[in-house]
Parts: structure tokens; C-alpha cells; sequence
């Protein structure tokens, strides 16, 4: 199952360094009998979180931009999260007799791991509260080779 996991995050990563390239996937990454062999390039990926300071729940300023601090975190992780792993959409739409919209939902759902990630900065600008992260892909493939996943 990890292996699986990784061969994915491989040519998502792949796909993505494919998307601003014209290099082929085939040249990029390639599989062996033991997984997956090193890749000729490794993306950088990187992710900004936001989160309203005013809005979180503290009794002081200081509580809620620790607060807001970490939520812009989160964000971030989470925009990485969508990058490495993908997004699960789902939309509901409903009609009535007549076809006239009677509600419309939509809903994301992100689901994997992220390692190897670093904070680049965090910082406030006005009520909001900001995290940048950032990926590189070698540090990923060189943690999983040194679990011995590859």
C-alpha cells in the first residue's frame, strides 16, 4: 500500500513538472522491479494559508493571533495537502418541478501526507494572518529512500 501511495505521489509530482515542461513522463519517471527509480527533475512546490485574526476566539489580541497563526498553518498544509495528493470535489445540485435551482452545494475534501515541508515565513498583514510553505520534492524522495520505501 505504500508503495502504491508513493508511486502516486511520484507521477503527481511528475505531472505537475510536466505541466510548466515539455519533458515526458516516461523520461522523468520511470518504474523498476523494486519501485520507482530516481527522477531527472524535482519540483518545488510551494503553498500560502491565510486565516482572519479578529474572527478566532481569545479573550486577548495576543490569543487570537496565536490562534490565526496557526490556522494560516493549517491552510497552507492543506493547500500542499491538494497539490501532492489531489482534492475530492463533490456537488450536490436540486431542481423542482419546474427546473428552477432549489440548492446547490459543493464540497472539497483533501486526504494524504505531507512530509518533508518547511515553513518559508509567517507574518500579518492587517487582519489577516499569513503562512507560506514550501515542498521540495527531493527532500520527499530522499525520506522515503531512507525508509527504505523505495
Amino acid at each position: 500500500m505504500k508503495f502504491i501511495k508513493l508511486l502516486m505521489l511520484m507521477i503527481a509530482l511528475s505531472l505537475g513538472v510536466q505541466a510548466c515542461s515539455s519533458i515526458s513522463l516516461s523520461k522523468n519517471l520511470s518504474l523498476t522491479r523494486d519501485g520507482v527509480s530516481r527522477p531527472s527533475e524535482y519540483p518545488v512546490l510551494r503553498a500560502t494559508g491565510y486565516a482572519s485574526i479578529s474572527r478566532q476566539i481569545g479573550s486577548t489580541a495576543q490569543i487570537k493571533q496565536v490562534k490565526a497563526m496557526r490556522a494560516s498553518k493549517l491552510e497552507a498544509y492543506k493547500e500542499l495537502t491538494e497539490q501532492v495528493n489531489g482534492i475530492y470535489i463533490k456537488a450536490n445540485e436540486s431542481l423542482n418541478a419546474n427546473t428552477t435551482e432549489v440548492s446547490h452545494s459543493v464540497k472539497s475534501e483533501v486526504d494524504g501526507f505531507v512530509h518533508g515541508a518547511r515553513v518559508i515565513r509567517q507574518y500579518a498583514v492587517g487582519d489577516t494572518y499569513a503562512t507560506e510553505l514550501e515542498l521540495d520534492t527531493r527532500v520527499v524522495y530522499d525520506l522515503y529512500k531512507m525508509r527504505g520505501a523505495l
